[in-house]
This record gives structure tokens, C-alpha cells and sequence, in this order.
């Protein structure tokens, strides 16, 4: 799969990820419309070209509370990510080209009050979405939300994604409808937080072309 290639879809404003991109980016600003004043550190695991965050923060009032990293492995998304946020004047925006499913990647920028897990979930094994959810109390904040996405595609995993973060002390806030497509999913923290653990990999990313058998 071309990842960088693929973001092409989201120049179809009929496409169900030009759909999923609207939706995300209105729960980013509604996240951050709902916190408290003061700094808003937020991380983006596989953030692709970043458009979810930037396209959120582009004319948000409070964009200047917000410090990010986003972590992508493809240098051609990077590099896209980094001269959108450049063009927005959004100086606090990390862009960083390295392994996403790595916990090392986000050593210095945990625990964040937003954790964005946009196009993961669909791109991986239903055991690694399980694993890689009981990692989410190191990578957030207490109070702090994760936004989420998995399509409704048969096997549906959507409602068990829901049970397993709430399993963890996430108290499910808003979700899609069950007929959109690609859905999306807000968990709020509640639970107590931990260390997020060294030198471990949460997932593997897979491909939704190869786990359809494409």
C-alpha cells in the first residue's frame, strides 16, 4: 500500500474518509473547547499527513495552547505534515518520522490530554487493538480523551473496541451512529494513570488491504 498515495481519497469531498476526516477534526475541537485553560499536549499515532489536527487547529482560538507529536512512518507524509503545520504558523507541532506502534516514539510527550488513534484500529489485528488499548493509560492524561476510529465492516469490532477501553477506566462519551462506514469513537480517561513502558510495540501494523484478504 502507497500511504502517501492513499491520502488521495480525501480530496473526494463524497468519500466515507472525507466523511470520517469531518467528524474527527469536529471532536478535536470540541475536545479542546471543553478543556480547562492552559497547555493541551496532544499525540497522533500513524498521523499520516496530519490532516485531522491541523485542519482542527487551523482557525481554533485556543490553537496557541496546543504541543503535538505526531508520529508517522512514511517521509513523504512527514514532510507534507510538517509544511502544513509550517504554512499554519503552528510552531508546536512535532512532526516525527519513526515507528508509530514503538513506545519509545513517545518518550517526552506523554502523558497528553488528547490521544489520537485515527486509521490504527482498521489496519491491525483485533488482538493488537485489544494489546494496544492497555497501553492508553500511559499515553493519557488523567481527564485527558481518545479519539478513535475502526470501519463497521463485518466482523464488527466497534462495539468491542468500546468494552475493552472501558475495561481500562475510559468512559465512552460519544460515538458514531452504527451505520456510518468508517465510525468514530471518544473515550474520556477516568481510570489512574501509569508509566508508559520502554522498549515495548503495541501493534503491528498489518494493512486493512491484507487483513481483507485484498
Amino acid at each position: 500500500m502507497d500511504w502517501h498515495a492513499w491520502h488521495d481519497a480525501y480530496t473526494s469531498p463524497d468519500s466515507a474518509l472525507t466523511a470520517r476526516l469531518r467528524t474527527v477534526t469536529e471532536r478535536i475541537r470540541a475536545a479542546l473547547d471543553a478543556a480547562p485553560p492552559g497547555p493541551f499536549r496532544v499525540v497522533s499515532v500513524c498521523a499520516g499527513q496530519g490532516l485531522d489536527l491541523l485542519g482542527a487547529l487551523a482557525d481554533h482560538p485556543r490553537r496557541a495552547d496546543v504541543s503535538a507529536r505526531l508520529v508517522e512512518l512514511d517521509p513523504r507524509n512527514t514532510a507534507a505534515a510538517r509544511e502544513a503545520a509550517a504554512a499554519l504558523g503552528l510552531h508546536d507541532i512535532e512532526v516525527v518520522t519513526g515507528d508509530a506502534s514503538l513506545t519509545g516514539s513517545y518518550a517526552g510527550a506523554v502523558p497528553a490530554r488528547l490521544v489520537l488513534l485515527v486509521g490504527v484500529f482498521g489496519n491491525i489485528t483485533a488482538a493488537d487493538i485489544e494489546r494496544t488499548t492497555g497501553f492508553l493509560d500511559g499515553l493519557c492524561a488523567p481527564g485527558g480523551s481518545v479519539i478513535w476510529t475502526r470501519n463497521r465492516r463485518e466482523p464488527d469490532l466497534f462495539p468491542r473496541v468500546c468494552d475493552w477501553l472501558e475495561q481500562r477506566g475510559f468512559e465512552r462519551t460519544w460515538t458514531s451512529a452504527p451505520d456510518v462506514r468508517q465510525g468514530v469513537g471518544v473515550h474520556h480517561f477516568t481510570g489512574e494513570p501509569r508509566e508508559l513502558p520502554t522498549g515495548e510495540r503495541m501493534f503491528t501494523f498489518v494493512g486493512y488491504d491484507v487483513l481483507s484478504g485484498r
